[in-house]
């Protein structure tokens, strides 16, 4: 054998054993860590997906899962690893044979990039900093149930064991927008909302007339979040539960669902 054809039969081993070593951590685990990137997968990312990592698939082929707003999206590699094959793996009766692994693997991920971005964002807080639990919630300052939520909020807050973080947005009514603005211009806007609730009905919080710019500016991307994430209304709460995952819920919730997200009083 001459020296060029044994340089290819190593390459050829090498990435047949790349494959076969991705397919053995598949099956020992579902869901791996992400391994270095192909790449293929590199120039997906350059066009603005996020690659999480591996998940089974059927066929016999290594896919990766992905994202893009809130898209997920499977990529499945070729054994030669150059190339990626994007879309849905349909089995023998036309049903999607990757989706439920698929998502398993991207929700996860999403949520704690909404967390990431959450934190990012213009909150307000309500309760001590100190507080073992932190809970964020979309609030229109014209929204009842956001009042509602606030009220029903106070005994774990006040106990110290939750902080709210208040995303303020101003999308429900004409009135939400200078209310908003009147809030996060506040010396405190801690303050300012913790009154505003407290006197929710009778409305003694005046909107502005003139929304400063960088005040606008805030407001626009608390919206935008919120839009991004494909939340709908107010209040729109996300928090982590028991074992660490991001939960996201919109509306008011009931009595048990206070508990799974606040804990114990």
């Amino acid at each position: 054998m001459n020296s060029r054809l044994a340089r290819r039969h190593v390459d050829v081993l090498v990435k047949r054993l790349t494959v076969l070593i991705a397919g053995v951590l598949l099956l020992a685990g579902g869901a791996s860590a992400r391994p270095a990137l192909p790449a293929p997968l590199h120039a997906m990312e350059k066009q603005g997906f996020t690659i999480v990592g591996t998940f089974e698939a059927a066929g016999g082929l290594v896919a990766w899962a992905g994202f893009k707003g809130q898209s997920a999206v499977a990529f499945y590699l070729t054994p030669d690893g150059q190339h990626v094959i994007v879309g849905r793996m349909l089995d023998a009766n036309g049903n999607d044979a990757s989706e439920s692994a698929l998502k398993s693997v991207v929700v996860p991920a999403m949520h704690e990039g909404l967390w990431t971005d959450l934190g990012r964002s213009r909150w307000v807080a309500d309760g001590k900093a100190a507080a073992p639990r932190v809970v964020y919630v979309f609030t229109d300052p014209d929204c009842p149930y956001c009042n509602r939520f606030w009220t029903a909020a106070r005994p774990w807050v006040d106990s110290g064991k939750v902080q709210l973080r208040h995303v303020i947005v101003g999308i429900l009514t004409p009135r939400s927008p200078g209310l908003a603005a009147a809030l996060l211009a506040a010396q405190s806007p801690s303050a300012a909302l913790a009154a505003h609730e407290r006197t929710y009905l009778q409305g003694e919080t005046h909107p502005l007339k003139r929304i400063p710019h960088d005040i606008e500016a805030q407001l626009d991307a608390n919206a935008g979040l919120m839009e991004t994430w494909g939340m709908q209304g107010t209040p729109a709460i996300i928090w982590r539960d028991a074992r660490g995952g991001v939960r996201i819920r919109t509306g008011m919730p009931d009595a048990a669902g206070l508990n799974a997200i606040f804990g114990a009083r």
